[in-house]
C-alpha cells in the first residue's frame, strides 16, 4: 500500500494526511532500529544516515549539520531562498541517546550497545518527524501543503549546554517563522497530548565543587581543615543558603548526584570533590543563579577554612512556550483527535535545550503521552527500563501533519 494512494485520504476531521497502514509499520520498524542502535551526543553518525537515507529515498534533499551528525531537510522552501512567501514551520527532533544500560531483558528491540540506551524517548521524536516529514512531503507535491516546512533532526541534546546551539549556528533556524516539538511523557496516555502556554520545563545547569585542605590525623582536626565536615555542611547548607536568597515562588534547587573524599577512617584527606545540578523554574532568576550559587559555596567554605574552587557550566533555559504556538498546536490537536485529547500539563523541572531555538523565534513544545491506557507502572524518563507505547509514534506524526495544515493565525 503506497503512501501516495492513502496519503490524502480526510482525517477524522477531514484533514487529509492520514498516517497510511504501511507507513505506520514501517515507522515503528524505523524507530526499534534506533532504539537497537543508540548514540550518544555528537556521535550518532548511523542515526544520522539512518534519516538521511530515508529522506532521500522520498525524493527530498536533506543537508547534513556542518558539525558532521544531525541533519534539516526542507520541503515547500524555495531553493534560491527566495522570499515573500509564507514563514517555515519548524518541526525539531533530538537524535541521541543516554550513557546508561538497557534494563529491557525481554524486550526483542532492546539495546545492542552496552550502556547505552534511548531512555529518554528521542528515538520517537526522531520517527515522529521523520514520519510527518514523509506525509508532508507528498502532500507538498500534490499541491495540498499551506506553507513550507523544515525538518530539524538535532544532536546531543543531552550534552550541555546542548547540540541546539550548534543546529543554530548551521543555520536551522533560518526563514523560520515557528518551531514545535514533542517530548515523551510517561505519565500521559497513548493518544493525548499535554500543552502548557509559559514555561513547561525548567533551567538546568551543572555544578561542580572541589574541597581543599592541609589533611591530617582525625584525632586532631583543631589543628587542620576537616575536610569532610566541611563537605556535609556544603552538602545541607548550599541547599538551604540558594534557597533563601531568592524569591521561593521561582524554584531555584541544588540536588547533589556526587560525593567523593577520603581513603581511610582515621585521615583526614586533602581533597574532595561534589558535584550536581542547579534547577530554576524562572527565567530571570536562572540568569542570577551563578552568582548566588558561588557566594553561598564561598560562604560555607570560608566558614571551615577550605580552600573551593566552583565550576559553574551553564545549561539551558526554561522552554517558555508561546501563547500563539501552543494555542497551534491545540487547534492542531483538536482537528485531528478531538479536545478530549488534551490535557493540561505542569511545568517539569527536567531541562530542554529546545528552549534555546526559543531564544529567537516563537514556539511551542508538547508533551505526548507515550504510557498504555491502564498500564500501572510508570517506566520513567532517563531509567534503564523505559520504553514507549508505539502508537504515540501516530498520534505526534498526526498532530505534527495537522500543525502544517490548519491556519494557526500567522
Amino acid at each position: 500500500m503506497s503512501l501516495e494512494s492513502e496519503a490524502g485520504a480526510p482525517g477524522e476531521a477531514g484533514l487529509p494526511g492520514t498516517l497510511p497502514e504501511a507507513l505506520r509499520t514501517e515507522l515503528i520498524a524505523f524507530r526499534r532500529d534506533l532504539h537497537m542502535h543508540p548514540e550518544l551526543g555528537n556521535q550518532e553518525f548511523r542515526t544520522t544516515a539512518a534519516i538521511k537515507a530515508r529522506l532521500e529515498k522520498a525524493g527530498l534533499k536533506p543537508r547534513v549539520l556542518a558539525v558532521g551528525t544531525g541533519l534539516v531537510c526542507d520541503i515547500g522552501v524555495d531553493e534560491d531562498g527566495g522570499e515573500g512567501g509564507p514563514a517555515i514551520l519548524a518541526l525539531r527532533a533530538d537524535i541521541d541517546a543516554l550513557p546508561i544500560p538497557d534494563a529491557k531483558t525481554e524486550c526483542p528491540y532492546r539495546s545492542t550497545v552496552p550502556d547505552r540506551a534511548h531512555a529518554c524517548g528521542h528515538d520517537v521524536h526522531t520517527t515522529v518527524v521523520l514520519g510527518a516529514g514523509l506525509v508532508l512531503a507528498d502532500l507538498h507535491r500534490r499541491g495540498l501543503l499551506p506553507r513550507p516546512v523544515r525538518l530539524v533532526f538535532q544532536p546531543a541534546e543531552e550534552v550541555l549546554p546542548g547540540g541546539a546551539a550548534d543546529a543554530i549556528a548551521c543555520g536551522a533556524l533560518d526563514g523560520v517563522g515557528r518551531i514545535m516539538a514533542v517530548h515523551c511523557d510517561p505519565r500521559v496516555d497513548v493518544g493525548r497530548i499535554g500543552l502548557r502556554q509559559g514555561p513547561i520545563t525548567s533551567a538546568c545547569d551543572r555544578l561542580e565543587i572541589a574541597l581543599d585542605g592541609p589533611g591530617g590525623h582525625t584525632a586532631r582536626p583543631h589543628l587542620t581543615t576537616d575536610l569532610v565536615t566541611a563537605v556535609a555542611r556544603v552538602v545541607t547548607d548550599v541547599p538551604a543558603i540558594v534557597a533563601r536568597r531568592v524569591d521561593t515562588r521561582s524554584g531555584l534547587a541544588v540536588t547533589w548526584g556526587r560525593v567523593e573524599s577520603g581513603h581511610a577512617p582515621n585521615v583526614i584527606p586533602q581533597h574532595a570533590e561534589l558535584s550536581g545540578t542547579v534547577r530554576c523554574l524562572d527565567l530571570e532568576t536562572w540568569r542570577t543563579a551563578p552568582d548566588v550559587v558561588h557566594a553561598a559555596v564561598d560562604e560555607v567554605a570560608n566558614l571551615h577554612r577550605a580552600k573551593s574552587e566552583i565550576n559553574y557550566v551553564r545549561g539551558v533555559p526554561p522552554v517558555v512556550n508561546h501563547p500563539d504556538v501552543t494555542e497551534h498546536l491545540r487547534a492542531a490537536m483538536t482537528a485531528r483527535r478531538g479536545a478530549d485529547s488534551i490535557e493540561d500539563t505542569e511545568q517539569s523541572l527536567g531541562g530542554e535545550d529546545f528552549s534555546w531555538y526559543l531564544e529567537h523565534v516563537p514556539g511551542a513544545l508538547a508533551r505526548l503521552g507515550v504510557r498504555t491506557p491502564g498500564e500501572r507502572t510508570v517506566r520513567d524518563l532517563h531509567q534503564g527500563d523505559f520504553d514507549a507505547d508505539e502508537h504515540a509514534i501516530t498520534v505526534g506524526v498526526e498532530l505534527f501533519t495537522a500543525a502544517a495544515l490548519v491556519d494557526g493565525g500567522w
